[in-house]
């Protein structure tokens, strides 16, 4: 069993007595406790403490959570709706190795109604030593996070709207009076709020996180130097940390990268972005390549993080981009990614529709970076089959969103 992890514990009324026995428990196994609460047997409301608990797997300050109710139900289900948590109900030892063998989850619900104060140590146990290692069951795990990844929060009809409204926008033939736009909030949950300049200060880190809280973006994009500040102004929040690696041009050696992004992980990015080398793309090297991009994907595996493999479209020709997206697939990441924003060129809406179409096949995500500026360049990106937007102009974008939807949030 792996030691001095983090567990985020909570319980409502009901939970309280079987909380406070796990409470001294887990120090026992070599874990620290953060405790969520409650405080007492009061009569409080479930939800309030299972979402602090998810909050804080979900940001990365804890590796695992534990949510206690008296069915363990209500609590799994509040925790599940923090986007990044896997939350799973278990009432015995078996229940629990199959929740993290099978679905990687990292948040787990007990019922203290439906079990003892023996039993739960057990469960407990038994959950946080089991990994997620059988490339089948990860690959399920990776469709069921792809739901969350790949559309943002966006329903199959705002994507339809996006398409018509691109349409619209782009001078299309259709006559059509133009359609709702997706909402705010769906635009938001799309969007990478990146800043990656080299004379960003901490001052600028801090804003682009307060900005990041105020919008609910899906995570704020930093250099190396910046995961840690990042992570401590974002807690509480359910935005990600997203950290590059190999940036901006992507020669570093393949250990260098893995160093980079294990270190990143460990002081708490959730996402990494990592350059390939492009020169040996270009050269037709194509092991180098794949052991570059799955050696950095081993790092975010173990770590529980998601990693995207920047192609930099606008170095390349499209038999090498077809070629970059399949090496990817091959290696196990989860996106590929258009571009630095640091070379000649940046996000295209052709480049996005010929790698979404080369990653189908193992639905990966697809992220549009580089010269994304208005609320028209995202959704003609999504429109082509982007799935997340990396943008420095996401303040202008939500308040071009936002000024759309009639100035309602």
């Amino acid at each position: 069993m792996k030691q001095n992890l983090a567990i985020a514990l909570g319980a409502d009324h009901g939970g309280f007595a079987l909380k406070q026995q796990l409470l001294a428990f887990l120090p026992t196994l070599g874990h620290a406790v953060r405790d969520c609460g409650t405080t007492g047997t009061e009569p409080v409301d479930y939800p309030r403490f299972a979402q602090a608990v998810a909050a804080l797997v979900a940001s990365g300050e804890c590796d695992f959570g534990v949510v206690i109710d008296g069915a363990g139900i209500g609590s799994a289900m509040a925790a599940n709706k923090v986007p990044g948590v896997l939350a799973a109900a278990c009432y015995n030892g078996a229940l629990a190795r199959n929740a993290r063998e099978h679905n990687d989850a990292n948040v787990l619900a007990l019922g203290a109604g439906f079990v003892d104060v023996e039993t739960a140590r057990k469960i407990v146990a038994m959950f946080l030593a089991t990994e997620c290692t059988e490339e089948r069951h990860r690959r399920r795990v990776a469709m069921i996070r792809a739901i969350e990844q790949r559309r943002g929060g966006l329903s199959a009809d705002d994507l339809g709207r996006i398409a018509e409204r691109v349409t619209q926008m782009m001078g299309g033939a259709d006559a059509r009076p133009m359609p709702a736009a997706p909402t705010p909030a769906a635009i938001a949950s799309l969007i990478d709020h990146t800043l990656l300049r080299p004379e960003a200060t901490h001052g600028d880190i801090k804003k682009l996180c307060e900005e990041a809280r105020r919008y609910t973006f899906y995570s704020v994009c930093v250099n190396p130097s910046y995961v840690k500040q990042a992570r401590e102004e974002l807690k509480g929040s359910a935005v990600k940390v997203c950290c590059v690696v190999g940036f901006p041009l992507g020669a570093q050696t393949t250990g260098s990268k893995v160093l980079e992004a294990r270190r990143a992980i460990r002081e708490g990015a959730r996402e990494i972005d990592m350059v390939i080398n492009i020169g040996a793309l270009r050269s037709g090297d194509d092991d180098m390549v794949f052991k570059d991009i799955r050696g950095v994907v081993e790092a975010c595996i173990e770590g529980r993080a998601t990693s995207k493999v920047i192609l930099e479209t606008a170095l390349l020709n499209d038999e090498e981009k077809r070629r970059g997206c399949r090496l990817a697939m091959k290696a196990g990441a989860d996106f590929v990614k258009t571009s630095t924003g640091f070379s000649s060129g940046g996000a295209t809406a052709e480049d996005i529709a010929l790698m979404a179409n080369e990653v189908a096949p193992r639905k990966l995500g697809v992220k549009a970076s580089g010269g994304v500026r208005t609320l028209a360049d995202v959704l003609r990106m999504v429109a082509a089959g982007a799935t997340r937007v990396g943008c420095s102009s996401s303040v202008k974008i939500m308040e071009e969103a936002i000024a759309a939807a009639g100035g309602k949030g």
